[in-house]
């Protein structure tokens, strides 16, 4: 940034030294160095016909209108962007055409495979297309994309259950997970998606082992403008989580508040002491409000593949899990971890609330079957 008040030096051996001093003395005297950085400092202090700040403006405001979509359609198909170029690269030539017989068979069951669609899955999804070919008299390869989507997306309309809220009031939602899943993140999210629906919300930060857990959701609850029940903090006092979310449920009714989100500490599955510590969490909600938690939701990590299938089995036999949370699709090239739960579960899967395609508020969004199956073809 500051290179033009560099001076040039004859031994090239000490130039990458002189250039950190002069830097940092830079730094330190240049009055643009630091008011650059915080917007907030843009708006304020400088004057506007500052055009190192105008320009940065500009280019932010051009890559967000040229990057961002404004629909989710849009936002879920540049999300699944990494899972559809891996899909497409190896279906566009199994699909391309050419007779239908077991070594396209075989071979699109390597493809589904390594998206992370899981065993049990591919297995249903190749038997469901042997029946479609022989059903409708299929012989051509190319017919088959459009017959695997038709097999994806009846596979996955089970999972498309979106939550209603409306018959208890307040309405407690237990989320949980492993650790750095996006738990607080999607708990912000969550409340700004239900406050756009109307809905009062209010936040109770249950996860008291994390050091910046509490921080972090009371950031998302000035952010939201939701009220936060948090632990006092302060020397070695350590704090109950259920208990701070029992008090935020009493808080919740005292209020008339519609919505409670309640943040618990992320754990491994493999932690026995730790899985009995989140049943007593959700034994204590019930405490508050005898039908409490309405919804067990789980939130889970696209990026790591079949272990999210294991994580959903686990919290599911510790808490009864109802709902899923599935974040940082757009991290991956493997979405079809999607598929793979409903493989886990064929008969009554648990029901993928939400998925997120993105770090913004509203990139956190309901599963649609159809939309998800479609942003994953071309």
């Amino acid at each position: 940034m500051f290179n033009f008040f560099k001076s040039k030096k004859s031994r090239p051996e000490e130039e990458k030294a002189v250039e950190k001093e002069e830097t940092a003395k830079d730094a330190a005297l240049s009055p643009q160095s630091k008011e650059e950085i915080p917007q907030d400092a843009v708006k304020t202090s400088l004057p506007a016909e500052s055009e190192p700040v105008t320009a940065k403006s500009e280019v932010i405001q051009e890559e967000t209108e040229e990057t961002r979509p404004t629909s989710f359609a849009g936002k879920l198909r540049v999300g699944l962007a990494r899972t559809r170029q891996n899909l497409s690269k190896q279906l566009s030539g199994l699909f391309g055409g050419g007779k239908i017989d077991e070594e396209l068979y075989e071979e699109l069951e390597t493809i589904l495979l390594t998206a992370d669609t899981g065993v049990n899955a591919t297995t249903q999804l190749l038997e469901d297309l042997r029946q479609q070919v022989k059903k409708k008299g299929l012989t051509d390869a190319a017919d088959l994309k459009t017959a695997l989507k038709e097999s994806l997306v009846e596979m996955l309309k089970p999972l498309e259950r979106p939550l209603d809220t409306t018959a208890n009031s307040p309405f407690v939602i237990m989320i949980t997970g492993v650790n750095g899943v996006g738990k607080t993140t999607s708990i912000g999210k969550l409340a700004k998606y239900f406050q756009s629906q109307g809905k009062s919300v209010l936040l109770a930060a249950g996860d008291t082992f994390r050091a910046a857990a509490r921080e972090q959701l009371i950031a998302w609850g000035e952010r939201n403008n939701v009220t936060v029940i948090a632990p006092d903090t302060g020397g070695d006092k350590k704090n109950d989580p259920a208990a701070v979310i029992f008090d935020a449920i009493n808080a919740a009714k005292a209020r008339g508040i519609d919505i409670v989100l309640a943040d618990t500490a992320g754990r491994l599955t493999t932690q026995m002491h730790l899985m009995e510590e989140i049943k007593k969490v959700k034994r204590v909600i019930g405490k508050a409000i005898p039908d409490a938690p309405h919804e067990v939701m789980l939130v889970l990590d696209a990026n790591t593949g079949q272990n999210a299938v294991t994580q959903v089995k686990a919290f599911d036999e510790a808490l009864d899990v109802t709902g899923l949370i599935l974040t940082k699709l757009d991290g991956t090239a493997k979405g079809g971890v999607v598929a793979a739960i409903c493989g886990q579960y064929p008969q009554n899967p648990p029901a993928l609330r939400f998925i997120g395609v993105g770090e913004g508020l509203d990139d956190l969004r309901p599963f649609n079957a159809n939309d998800f199956v479609n942003a994953l073809f071309d």
